[in-house]
């Protein structure tokens, strides 16, 4: 891990009031786990690498509704796909209460503990839209454990404390004809974090479904960096 300092407090997974939990291995390498708690069902979908032993994560949340694909033509199960054999897992997460921004934010920090222990050094959080808020509040309050944020069509409601990042990366990307959640939305969560590379999809909208290979090309080449890759 980083030399950042590690975050104090009880766990996230320690906080989170569990009384049942269940997995189940639904493919090769893919794990369904459900976590009952007194505020709702918390779902997470694991793609391992086929070692079992991955050296880095990618966590991703999806919007004010919910929902595990992310953006575009389900955009997170192709980096899962894609980045298991590089020693990369990934952690889909469904809220217990989607649009409650605590406790989403909450649920994202229990799926980055998951990645640690299951022994990833280095931890990269993904969102879309609503998501966007999500991921940047866990990476503020996750200083040892995240080590770079990514952002889709993020709204900046919730992201006042992007200023608190403290330079880690910041990647995000927007659809220029998002007619839910304007260009300008990323342009002003990089404005408050002081920094960032925001990349403007041509012709794209809220769901980016015109990007899908734009955005894997591109995150081929900002995650090695931030995943601690050579």
């Amino acid at each position: 891990m980083s030399d950042r300092p590690h975050s104090d407090g009880p766990s996230a997974l320690d906080s989170l009031q569990v009384f049942a939990r269940g997995s189940v291995d639904i493919a090769p390498g893919l794990t369904h786990t459900e976590i009952y708690t007194g505020h709702g069902l918390l779902s997470v979908f694991r793609t391992m690498p086929p070692d079992n032993a991955p050296q880095a994560a990618i966590v991703g949340c999806g919007g004010a509704m919910g929902g595990v694909l992310g953006p575009g033509h389900g955009l997170y199960t192709t980096l899962a796909d894609r980045w298991a054999d590089r020693g990369v897992a990934t952690y889909r997460v469904g809220y217990r209460i989607p649009n409650d921004l605590d406790r989403c934010a909450h649920d994202v920090a229990c799926a980055v503990e998951m990645a640690v222990a299951d022994g990833a050094e280095h931890v990269v959080v993904m969102g879309h839209s609503f998501g966007g808020a999500v991921v940047i509040r866990t990476a503020v309050v996750m200083m040892a454990e995240v080590d770079g944020v990514v952002t889709f069509a993020t709204q900046s409601a919730g992201c006042e404390v992007a200023g608190a990042l403290a330079g880690r990366p910041l990647l995000l990307f927007h659809g220029e004809h998002d007619d839910i959640l304007p260009p300008q939305s990323s342009e002003m969560v990089r404005m408050i974090a002081g920094y960032g590379d925001l990349e403007i999809l041509p012709n794209d909208g809220h769901l980016l479904g015109r990007s899908d290979d734009a955005i894997v090309e591109r995150l081929d080449e900002w995650l090695p960096g931030v995943l601690g890759f050579r």
